[in-house]
């Protein structure tokens, strides 16, 4: 169990972490955000609820590491029509929570929301989102082991999610 000082300081890092991963996506810094991933990272985005298989039912995305470069190299082709001209977005990080099960395996879970507006061409959008993190200690810096985004409508038709959420 942490200390009051030591677990105050290791929020303030998952806190700064987590701004500056909203900050990175905002800013479609690509290269910076997949930085932050751990060799084994995953990328998940169910669809259709929070606890579904998604080895067995739909997912909007579930990336593990090299599928994650992949979506980066092809968001920085510039030939991503939906993101043409790219969305304008920023994005409120609320609620950050230090779980209070933690995994075996020295990873530190978090929990956080967001609300993320986007203005395109098309429309401007608001998502909403439950996010769920793994993150490690990675040569003195923290870093992404998983990160599972639960949008609040992941029930409903997703016309478009071509950004990085």
């Amino acid at each position: 169990m942490l200390s009051r000082e030591s677990s105050a300081t290791l929020m303030s890092a998952i806190t700064a972490f987590l701004y500056r991963e909203a900050r990175l996506q905002d800013e479609h810094q690509y290269e910076a955000w997949e930085q932050l991933w751990t060799d084994d990272g995953v990328y998940w985005v169910p669809a259709n609820g929070a606890d579904i298989d998604p080895e067995r039912q739909m997912s909007i995305i579930y990336d593990n590491r090299s599928r994650i470069a992949l979506r980066v190299r092809q968001l920085m082709t510039g030939k991503h029509f939906t993101q043409t001209p790219q969305s304008n977005l920023r994005r409120l990080i609320s609620n950050i929570e230090l779980m209070d099960e933690q995994p075996d395996d020295g990873d530190i879970a978090v929990a956080s929301n967001s609300l993320i507006f986007e203005s395109s061409l098309r429309d401007d959008t608001l998502w909403a989102a439950r996010n769920e993190y793994r993150l490690r200690h990675v040569d003195g810096e923290l870093r992404m082991a998983s990160k599972k985004v639960i949008l609040v409508n992941n029930d409903k038709a997703i016309y478009t999610l071509s950004f990085l959420v």
